[in-house]
């Protein structure tokens, strides 16, 4: 296996990095600030600020958009990277909370238009994901419930139900990242629609515009304290809403299919990101570490310091290659191999980023609790992740269940 980039993708990373840092670091501690002072003064914290949008246009201009792109649907659309190539520079992309919108390469807007690109008609991709594309519009993915344990997805109580040339949908979905944001136009909602058939060809996936009668944002939810603006994250209600039946994706019965097909690259980005977002806390637990002195000596050297950088810094080159790893696989083609080590790199990250940013906050003491630094709502978005995707618990028993597999007959 070959984990080196291509050219192509060696220059993006290279370029990608210089744009974080002349263009996105120096204004992304404003620009936190000035969302937070909108929401303590009861002003609009969710439109986007003004500056994401010029970032926007510096990094289209600049041929730094659209990433994400698969290969086999890039195109006029983006770059068109393998997995393994477009992980170095969603790496890059994690060691900021903007800049992967800035890229136009944040979820769930990569996985919805992923699933636009491969699943859907070219009406949809017309209506849906041209816009998508170009940043005019964002997206939410409705799948998770609060009534149900959607750890298993085939609990899913609401309904998609096919009724002559519509399809009427009913329930409750809610941790639908993005709702917060006005420029969020569709949905992209996963429900029941035959419960006779076989369990993992009962749901439906459909595309439902925000502005559908019966559709409802009922309340904006806090991830340990943050709302993740200008995105978000809301619990969503729709009542005897009627969409077209042309607004269904692939097929009736196939959502399964299309969520297989839009988790695994996904997956691979948030683990990335993550890795990116954990070489950030090691740095400024190194800046910090050599930099303060307390009982006569810099931290670095007092309460086995050392030792836990070195092990914060292995912990991350592990993590990173087996992500590295699970991104080959998928360049071969979905297999058993791959799907397990997609499920390993799913919980090993996480928890890597989680140990690793706690140490960093550690080392600062009280400040690193604050949001003087970036290092709480790092150590939120790296614990959420453990969920997100689905939790540990069931990705463990993908890989288990495939490792046992190879032991019975």
């Amino acid at each position: 296996m070959d984990f080196s980039l291509s050219p192509r993708a060696a220059d993006l990373r290279e370029r990608v990095h210089a744009f974080l840092t002349s263009e996105i670091e120096p204004v992304e501690a404003e620009v936190h600030h000035r969302i937070k002072v909108a929401r303590e003064s009861g002003g609009d914290s969710w439109t986007p600020d003004p500056v994401i949008g010029e970032l926007q246009a510096k990094a289209r201009e600049q041929g730094l958009w659209n990433l994400f792109l698969p290969a086999a649907h890039a195109g006029s659309y983006g770059e068109g990277l393998s997995n393994v190539d477009y992980a170095a520079v969603a790496e890059v992309m994690g060691r900021s909370f903007l800049a992967p919108l800035v890229f136009n390469c944040n979820a769930p807007d990569t996985g919805n238009m992923e699933v636009l690109l491969k699943y859907g008609t070219d009406e949809q991709r017309a209506q849906w994901l041209e816009p998508l594309l170009r940043a005019e519009i964002r997206s939410a993915f409705c799948m998770t419930e609060p009534a149900v344990a959607s750890s298993d997805a085939t609990n899913m109580a609401a309904t998609a139900r096919i009724e002559g040339d519509e399809v009427v949908i009913n329930g409750r979905k809610w941790w639908s990242t993005g709702v917060g944001n006005p420029d969020c136009k569709i949905f992209v909602f996963m429900g029941l629609s035959d419960p006779e058939a076989d369990r993992h060809s009962r749901h439906t996936m459909v595309l439902v515009p925000r502005d559908t009668e019966g559709v409802e944002v009922e309340r904006m939810l806090t991830t340990m304290g943050y709302y993740d603006e200008p995105l978000g994250h809301g619990e969503v209600s729709f009542t005897d809403v009627r969409v077209p039946v042309g607004n269904v994706l692939l097929g009736p019965g196939r959502a399964f299919e299309i969520a297989q097909g839009r988790l695994g690259p996904g997956r691979v980005h948030h683990c990335m990101r993550a890795i990116g977002l954990a070489e950030r806390a090691l740095e400024l637990a190194c800046t910090r570490a050599v930099s303060r002195t307390a009982f006569g000596k810099p931290i670095a050297n007092l309460g086995g310091n050392r030792e836990r950088i070195a092990d914060a810094r292995i912990a991350i080159n592990r993590s990173r290659l087996l992500v590295m790893h699970a991104a080959w696989l998928l360049d071969q083609g979905m297999s058993r191999e791959a799907y397990s080590a997609v499920s390993e790199i799913k919980v090993e990250v996480p928890n890597m980023a989680l140990d690793v940013i706690d140490m960093a906050i550690q080392l600062h003491g009280g400040g690193g609790m604050s949001d003087d630094f970036p290092l709480a709502n790092a150590w939120v978005g790296a614990r959420s992740l453990r969920l997100a995707d689905g939790p540990d618990e069931v990705h463990r028993n993908v890989v288990a269940k495939i490792e046992l597999g190879k032991y019975v007959g």
